[in-house]
């Protein structure tokens, strides 16, 4: 077990403080296996509500690499996805899921929103009465150079959101980040709108696992941690979840 660096809370949001991003996936996977072999041991199926994007994909690997969780018996549904997008398309979520996920380790089914659904609405209406006809075991979560959690971003998200997934237009922040992170050529290929489950559904996870690696988070970190609860800052409202446990590397963690 890779012990952190420094650990402290911040009101209810244990944090986690790590020398790289490398050890933050390691210590990770450790916690989230120990947690997920516990809950099969005491129930017959878990439920496990997925991120994605860079700050995933070392953990995916180190988790999957541990072994021994018993993904037949584990539901799987993700966070987001942009609206219009093809499931094969080299940025869609269902894509990468599949890939990093779903092909993997088999899980006994892994319910994907539909983006490219001729009615988006009645999308959201069905992948919202599947999330509510399972109670979400771990949630994974990454957070947004603007604060967002999915695709919360400040202008949309709502603490007490009566929705469990709804349709959002993404802001510029939001949609320059999926360029820098390499999913698109340039803005104007970033869809304007997305499916997202929503904040009160996220917070509803019996544990919650954040992982914030990279230089390009420790501003938004420092607002998170620092300064009010607000949807200026939607992650910041973690810190009112005792289930959460926030994963920072020494880059992130820099300004606080």
């Amino acid at each position: 077990m890779i012990n952190p660096s420094k650990n402290f809370s911040v009101s209810s949001l244990k944090v986690n403080v790590y020398n790289s991003e490398a050890e933050i996936a390691r210590a990770a996977a450790e916690i989230v296996y120990e947690y997920l072999y516990n809950v099969l041991q005491e129930q017959e199926t878990a439920s496990v509500l997925l991120a994605t994007g860079n700050s995933q994909l070392k953990f995916l690997d180190e988790l999957i690499s541990l072994g021994g969780i018993d993904w037949s018996r584990v539901t799987c549904f993700h966070l987001d996805e942009y609206l219009g997008i093809s499931a094969n398309h080299s940025a869609s979520f269902r894509q990468y899921l599949r890939e990093k996920v779903e092909q993997k380790v088999h899980p006994q089914v892994f319910h994907y929103i539909e983006a490219d659904a001729q009615q988006p609405l009645i999308e959201c209406a069905r992948y919202s009465e599947l999330l509510q006809t399972h109670k979400i075991d771990l949630c994974l979560l990454g957070i947004g150079e603007n604060g967002h959690l999915a695709f919360n971003d400040p202008k949309v998200a709502d603490f007490n959101d009566p929705y469990t997934v709804k349709l959002v237009k993404l802001d510029e922040v939001n949609r320059q980040q999926q360029v820098n992170t390499g999913y698109f050529s340039n803005i104007e290929q970033v869809p304007q709108y997305a499916f997202t489950v929503t904040i009160p559904t996220i917070c509803a996870a019996k544990r919650i696992i954040c992982l914030a690696p990279g230089q390009r988070k420790a501003k938004i970190i420092a607002q998170m941690l620092r300064r009010e609860v607000t949807t200026t800052c939607p992650a910041s409202i973690l810190r009112h979840q005792t289930q959460a446990t926030l994963f920072l590397d020494a880059d992130s963690a820099s300004l606080i």
